[in-house]
């Protein structure tokens, strides 16, 4: 084909570009961490998003089937791929929207991750990721105080996971009730953008696998 114009081959480097974004966003069906990329935590909100929703407000939980300090929380189970016996380092990415909660026992590690140790708090909501081997578990919102805020996470963080090993995403509310969105927070390139979510999520997204 012969280009007639300068910008036939800008715009055709451009759709090259696209394309190629697109395939290297998609993780690998054969990846040892395929079952676990695009997981996410979500704890929607009962009720409609309000239009003009009152700061701070808080929600009641969609999640909730009976007693809210029992039913208030979502377990799922994944299998890691690989080989036993290989340790694997995978890469995540976090992103979403989520109320603070505080952890103890544990180490932090940057603003919002946390590895080890228990919550310290027995109202605000829970994401933790648990690994059976080697056995560990972390959680996702940590902060250094709790209360009625709302904001969006978006990070990296590296963890060890063996071939064969289980992994357990967990989520828990423990009282039936959640910081609304109630800034509209969204999240880019995360559905449902460009609308706000009507409670929280996170997003797991893989983005590397090295032996």
């Amino acid at each position: 084909m012969r280009l007639k114009h300068p910008t036939q081959l800008f715009h055709l480097s451009a759709l090259f570009c696209a394309a190629l974004g697109s395939s290297a966003l998609a993780l690998d069906a054969a990846s040892p961490a395929a079952a676990i990329d695009g997981y996410r935590f979500e704890f929607p909100c009962k009720d409609p998003m309000p239009e003009n929703p009152k700061e701070g407000e808080t929600g009641l939980s969609a999640l909730v089937t009976g007693d809210p300090k029992t039913t208030d929380n979502f377990t799922a189970t994944k299998k890691f791929g690989g080989q036993p016996g290989k340790r694997y380092k995978v890469t995540l990415r976090f992103r979403g929207v989520v109320e603070p909660m505080m952890y103890k026992d544990g180490q932090q590690v940057g603003e919002y991750f946390y590895i080890g140790g228990e919550k310290n708090n027995a109202t605000y909501n829970v994401y933790q990721i648990s690994v059976s081997s080697p056995k560990s578990h972390f959680f996702l919102n940590r902060q250094d105080k709790v209360g009625h805020s709302i904001f969006t996470i978006d990070y990296t963080q590296t963890i060890e996971i063996d071939g064969g090993a289980e992994i357990v995403f967990f989520g828990d509310g423990q009282n039936g009730k959640l910081i609304t969105n109630f800034k509209k927070l969204v999240v880019p390139g995360i559905a449902p953008a460009p609308a706000p979510y009507n409670g929280q999520f996170v997003q797991v997204d893989v983005l590397d696998v090295k032996e």
